[in-house]
């Protein structure tokens, strides 16, 4: 077999709105929505950079249905770049761009290939003794296991089975076209490039069996570095090396906050820990999930001075890194237990659980949050981003606020 080198990608998700992110800075937040965009050039320049000889993307390109034509264009221009380079594109839809949501077309330049979505599809290279297999999806849902009608592998050929799937479940993503690793390695390829799951994962070494992530993270369930992984395939063994692309990062880090602590130790934790993530980042601008967790003697006023703890490990933030960003400050922080005779004859945790057993007060705080959601960036698709842990995790806030204001 002759060497030779390919680029598998997956879950571009052009054209997904940002969602769940309040960032007060306009240009910070003009970057993160564009980084999605500039993630595929990104993938683009590399391919031509590094020589490859063709390109991989294992479904959803597209995030859902174009509202016009300048997504499609945008693909258009730059997967052109790669005709232009003569390194051909083999790609298939996913659930997010199933031939019945993404109804428009424009059309591809040459060497950009599409699988079929009615049945699996077959594409030689015969200058490289390459056989690529796949099949899109023809609708969003995709129940059956596609992987088991694939085709037997090529004699003498290096065999690459390209699918949108789950596998047997990967949460929390919704399970499509569901198979095993045993089921792939039926066919008797010799990589499968998967795309669906959003986060980077070896499923399999025989057969090399890859989840490269998405391409740009897009939102705080999306943490770490993404990208694509460069294949590299030499008397028909295959390694692979991860690419990182993303030009925008999320992340989450808990801090742990001991008794003893002052305020500027914990300013100083915070910017200790971020240290590594800023490092890491290399000039890309991060939003931060930041947790304070541990038990502290002035926890309840710290929960009640949230926006005055978020303007000051925002500055610990920035003096780490110039574009590390607050995407959400969480104060779990509880007090010490107080011996009994310490206790307060007013019961504030007793009196809040007895409205939290108030069905008719649920409701009208549901309602609110609701309300509250619609006004939010990214409007009530934001809502769980914005208020993950719900009605709960309110009633702990509010029940923290009391007793600091009864402290006092």
């Amino acid at each position: 077999m002759t060497s030779f080198r390919f680029i598998h990608a997956a879950d571009l998700h052009l054209g997904s709105p940002l969602s769940g992110l309040a960032l007060k800075d306009r240009q910070i937040a003009e970057r993160f929505a564009a980084a999605g965009r500039d993630a595929f050039t990104a993938l683009i320049d590399v391919a031509i950079a590094r020589g490859v000889d063709f390109m991989v993307i294992a479904g959803d390109v597209y995030d859902g249905a174009w509202r016009d034509n300048s997504i499609g264009l945008f693909f258009n221009r730059e997967i052109a770049r790669l005709s232009r380079a003569a390194i051909p594109v083999y790609f298939l839809r996913g659930n997010h761009d199933a031939e019945s949501i993404v109804t428009r077309t424009i059309a591809m330049p040459a060497g950009v290939n599409e699988f079929s979505t009615r049945k699996p599809e077959t594409y030689i290279i015969e200058s490289l003794k390459v056989a690529l297999h796949g099949q899109g999806f023809a609708e969003r849902v995709a129940s059956d296991n596609l992987a088991l009608s694939y085709p037997p592998a090529v004699p003498g050929h290096f065999n690459i089975g390209v699918l949108h799937t789950s596998l047997s479940g990967r949460p929390p993503h919704a399970v499509y076209a569901p198979c095993t690793p045993a089921d792939l390695a039926s066919r008797g390829y010799d990589y499968w490039a998967l795309g669906h799951v959003h986060a980077f994962e070896e499923v399999s070494r025989e057969p090399l069996t890859i989840y490269p992530g998405n391409l740009q993270g897009r939102n705080i369930r999306e943490t770490g570095a993404k990208g694509a992984v460069l294949v590299t395939v030499e008397d028909g063994v295959a390694r692979y090396e991860r690419l990182t692309l993303d030009r925008a990062r999320f992340e989450m880090v808990e801090v742990m906050v001991t008794p003893d602590m002052r305020e500027s130790d914990i300013l100083q934790a915070v910017e200790r820990v971020l240290g590594g993530i800023a490092e890491e980042a290399d000039e890309r601008p991060v939003a931060l999930r930041l947790r304070l967790a541990g038990v502290h003697e002035d926890a309840n006023r710290m929960i009640a001075a949230h926006a005055e703890w978020h303007d000051d490990l925002q500055a610990a933030c920035q003096r780490v890194h110039a574009d590390l960003w607050l995407e959400k400050l969480v104060i779990a922080l509880v007090p010490p237990e107080k011996p009994k005779a310490e206790e307060s004859d007013l019961d504030i945790t007793a009196m809040i659980d007895a409205i939290a057993g108030n069905d008719a007060i649920a409701v009208e705080i549901e309602g609110l949050i609701e309300e509250i959601a619609v006004k939010l960036p990214g409007g009530i698709a934001a809502r769980d981003l914005a208020f993950p842990d719900g009605y709960d995790a309110l009633l702990a806030e509010a029940r923290a606020i009391l007793a600091a204001r009864l402290e006092n």
